[in-house]
């Protein structure tokens, strides 16, 4: 046996192939942005998987592939959370377990042409199921759903404007599993072709077909980046930059100035002073400014993340407070449980408060926005729900200044391209310290992004849109789809198991008894 095979049967060894294995797909995501690597980064993965002698010790490489793969694409919490990343990561890579089981159902040994065309459609769908559990926030969100590694791919925007990121982690798995049977099923690569074939002619049908934004117009926002402010009186250093940046904007015809997330560390209503500096702000630049407060409400008990407009005359009343917190970040679930992890990192102290509803605001000369806060733009239902309430351009505020160094500035960023493609929607994505962008209503980039290095205004001509997306419209159809061939999978699974057990042979019937348990005796 070879020393690949040596460590595919020592269990140790191959939990840690099956967790290098599942962080592969990790150079898909920014930084690195290989896009293309998404098509064949599971493809080891599933090759160990479907080698598994047994359904348990594929659960096992389901299971350590999803550690694998939740560690790589979350590794830049390591200096928040230290050893707490690994034990959320084992938790989380459990989802992945189910799946490594359906792969060796399907794939071990030689496959059917039939069982190798099934797995292109059951697959795909186990690993929906996986993101879309994965996906409650209460699990830490969709951040890495495998489909938003695509966000720079012209025809992957289309796809999604039609499905969703849903869809496109679909396709990504289909063709994963298409590539590992060619590699190492020689009978099935008559399905793993028409497999490949049917994926790019579905592509191509959508690029032809799917409806495309029609631009009305545009406005011009201005985004305020200040970068990194660190040491004594931060919060106030701050402001009084993101004050002289904005000054800048006068003169420039912004229909609307943003702020990035805590870019005010203290209530309005308990500052006023700080309100009418903003205030005069908006008279300067002809503008109304969209601020964030991170501070403790006046009128409600706690800590609120709160997108807040104010006028030339002050907070206008238009405010949205962040529904969906950071894990850990911005409070820990189970506190009671879990608050230990406070004393390993830097989990969030104070629970913070929850926001009850999207808001759609109007910012003055007819334009409607539809803001959410910094991890939400992670969640495909939000910006879908803020298209259909009327939003005409969707903003984020953010801040990823705790993770300046890493890879998560540009991931999150990339987010807001497949946010604005699913919607039809332009996207604004400001921070406080970079990444920001824009991106128009097909997802793709408008002007020049301003990197994590970077303190300065900027203000972009962003085209506007009208019409609904088959993705706005029908909503989260690809995951509806794999339910269903997931539960045709377990009816079809359940009427073998019951053939199975007819068509076995009965056991002989016991000896008949007599008297006290004493069995009948026939002669001597």
């Amino acid at each position: 046996m070879g020393t690949f095979g040596r460590w595919t049967v020592l269990p140790w060894r191959r939990a840690a192939l099956a967790a290098a294995a599942g962080a592969l797909p990790a150079f898909a995501f920014p930084a690195p942005s290989l896009w293309w690597f998404a098509y064949v980064a599971l493809v080891p993965w599933i090759l160990l998987a479907r080698s598994a002698p047994t359904g348990r010790r594929a659960v096992y490489d389901g299971w350590s592939g999803g550690l694998g793969f939740v560690l790589a694409v979350h590794h830049w919490l390591l200096p928040s959370l230290h050893v707490f990343t690994v034990v959320l990561a084992a938790l989380l890579g459990l989802l992945w377990a189910p799946w490594g089981w359906l792969v060796r159902r399907f794939l071990a040994g030689t496959p059917s042409p039939g069982r190798a065309a099934a797995a292109l459609l059951v697959l795909p769908s186990g690993w929906l199921m996986v993101e879309l559990v994965r996906s409650w926030q209460g699990l830490g969100g969709p951040w890495g759903m495998l489909g938003s590694s695509q966000w720079q791919v012209a025809p992957a925007l289309r796809l999604a404007s039609v499905g969703g990121v849903w869809l496109l982690s679909f396709l990504v798995v289909a063709v994963n599993v298409a590539v590992a049977l060619l590699v190492a099923v020689r009978t099935a690569r008559v399905p793993a072709v028409a497999g490949l074939v049917a994926t790019a002619a579905a592509a191509s049908s959508v690029w032809a077909g799917a409806p495309r934004p029609e631009v009305t117009g545009h406005a011009r926002i201005a985004v305020v980046q200040p970068g990194t402010v660190t040491g004594p009186e931060s919060g106030q250093r701050r402001f009084d930059l993101e004050e002289r940046l904005t000054r800048r904007l006068v003169g420039q015809d912004a229909d609307l100035v943003v702020w990035g997330e805590s870019s005010v560390g203290l209530d309005l209503a308990r500052r006023p002073d700080l309100a009418r500096r903003i205030a005069a702000l908006s008279r300067a630049t002809g503008a109304g400014v969209l601020v964030n407060v991170d501070a403790r409400r006046s009128d409600l008990p706690g800590i609120h993340k709160s997108s807040v407009l104010v006028g030339p005359d002050g907070p206008t009343g238009d405010r949205y407070d962040k529904m969906r917190l950071v894990p850990f970040g911005e409070y820990i679930p189970a506190r009671s449980v879990l608050g230990w992890a406070t004393e390993v990192g830097k989990a969030a102290d104070e629970d913070r408060r929850r926001g009850t509803a999207q808001v759609v605001m109007d910012v003055g000369r007819g334009l409607r926005v539809g803001p959410m806060v910094c991890f939400e733009t992670a969640f495909p239902d939000m910006s879908r729900h803020l298209a259909r309430d009327g939003a005409e351009v969707l903003l984020a505020q953010s801040s990823t200044s705790t993770f300046q160094q890493s890879w998560a500035p540009e991931q999150h960023a990339s987010l807001a391209a497949l946010r604005a493609a699913e919607t039809g929607r332009p996207m604004v994505h400001a921070t406080l310290t970079g990444v920001s962008a824009v991106y128009g209503p097909t997802g793709r980039p408008v002007g020049d992004r301003i990197g994590t290095d970077a303190s300065t205004a900027r203000v972009y001509e962003v085209p506007l849109a009208r019409g609904v997306t088959p993705y706005v419209r029908f909503g989260d159809w690809p995951v509806h789809g794999a339910l269903l061939v997931l539960a045709a999978l377990g009816a079809a699974e359940g009427v073998r198991a019951l053939r199975r057990r007819r068509s076995a042979p009965e056991p002989p019937a016991p000896p008949a008894r007599t008297g006290r348990g004493s069995p009948v005796r026939h002669g001597r």
